[in-house]
This record gives C-alpha cells, structure tokens and sequence, in this order.
C-alpha cells in the first residue's frame, strides 16, 4: 500500500491555522491581527487567503466573487475554489510549512463543504475527495470559527465588499452555511475552536490568538 499524500512529503515542522466562518464575521481582519501578535512574539507567519495567493488563484478569485450576470454552479464553484486551492497549497502554504512557518489563512476546505455542501446541497463525501485530491490530504492543526448570525454578518457589509456570494444568494442559504459551519465544528471539537464574532474585535482578537496558541 502507498502512504498517504502527506506522510509521504517532507516532515511538517510548521503549523496550519484556518479561520472560517460565514460572510461579514471579520474573517480578514482576524486573520491579519492573529499574525501581526504572532509576529511580535518572534514566530516566523505567513497569511493566505482563499480563493487567492498565488496569481492563479487570484484570476480565479476575481471570476468566483465579483458579482455578474450568468450564475456558476455550485459543482463549478467547488472546481473552481479548488483549482485555486490546489495552487496555493502545492505554491504556498506547504512548503512554508515543510520551512517551519506558522501559516495563517483566511478559509481552506471547510468553506467549501459549508457553502457548496450544506449552503447549496452538494454531497459532502464527493466534496471532501475533491478536497483531499487538491490539498494532498493537508489538513489544519487549528480551525477557528468565528461564528455570527447570518443576518448580522450582511448586515456588515459595505456595498463595494458584496461578493457574488452576498448578491446571488438569499438569507437561507447564508442561514444554512453558518448551520454547516457549527455541525463541522461539533464533529471535531479537537480541531475547532468556536469564537462569538458579535463580540467586539478586540475581544474577539484576544481569543483567537489563545486558540491558535494551544497548537503553537
């Protein structure tokens, strides 16, 4: 038998934090403040973020979140998410990561088995095989969740930050991607660390580096 994709590669010496979480839970801004203080304390980080990180990934951002007239699919858009993925972990994040780099980046995998699968219905089996097939079976050593209700998340948005995703999908299905997001969550308490994003940012800040700091 063949080992699996990563026990296979060089030894990984760094560690991989996700932050997920439905739109307007202040992804970005979290993600940005978790390695700015892990940076002050002397931690070599670098910050991705999904779709996008490589100039792959970012053309193919630009096709999945500006807002246009003919409506992708969502088989297409779990593709195309990741296409761009695959690029930016075989590019990016896994040899920072063989290199000892802390990464940290903004969405990874689950956000494609919370709005694909459970936000548009698509089967979670083939998503996480399509998912494993484009990270090589790398998965995250933490994955924070900064949970909000979906309509307090929109509500944040300013009309130049609507993504396609925002524009084209109503309440329900954003209801249903947090829904996801929690059931992921629950299923692997050992991975997650869930976080109230109605809490003010440095609140929320302070949180996230104390559950990143647990796998440091």
């Amino acid at each position: 038998m063949h080992p699996p994709a990563e026990a296979s590669r060089s030894p990984r010496l760094g560690r991989f934090i996700t932050l997920e979480g439905p739109d307007g839970a202040g992804k970005t801004l979290q993600a940005q403040r978790l390695v700015a203080a892990l940076e002050a304390r002397g931690l070599a980080t670098r910050l991705t973020r999904e779709p996008g990180g490589t100039s792959l990934g970012e053309g193919l951002r630009s096709i999945l979140l500006t807002p246009g007239e003919s409506p992708i699919s969502p088989r297409a858009d779990a593709l195309l998410f990741n296409a761009a993925r695959a690029q930016l972990v075989a590019e990016v994040i896994r040899p920072a990561l063989e290199a000892g780099i802390i990464v940290v980046g903004a969405r990874h995998a689950d956000s494609t088995l919370a709005y694909q699968g459970y936000g548009a219905g698509l089967p979670l089996a083939e998503l996480r095989v399509l998912a494993d097939v484009a990270t090589g079976g790398l998965r995250p050593d933490r994955t924070i969740l900064l949970d909000i209700p979906a309509e307090v998340g929109l509500a944040r948005k300013t009309a130049d930050g609507v993504t396609r995703f925002e524009a084209a999908f109503d309440l329900g299905f954003h209801e249903r991607v947090r829904e996801g997001f929690l059931a992921l969550a629950a299923a692997e308490p050992d991975r997650w660390v869930v976080i109230d994003a109605t809490a003010s940012p440095d609140e929320v800040a302070m949180r996230v580096l104390e559950a990143a700091q647990s796998v440091l």
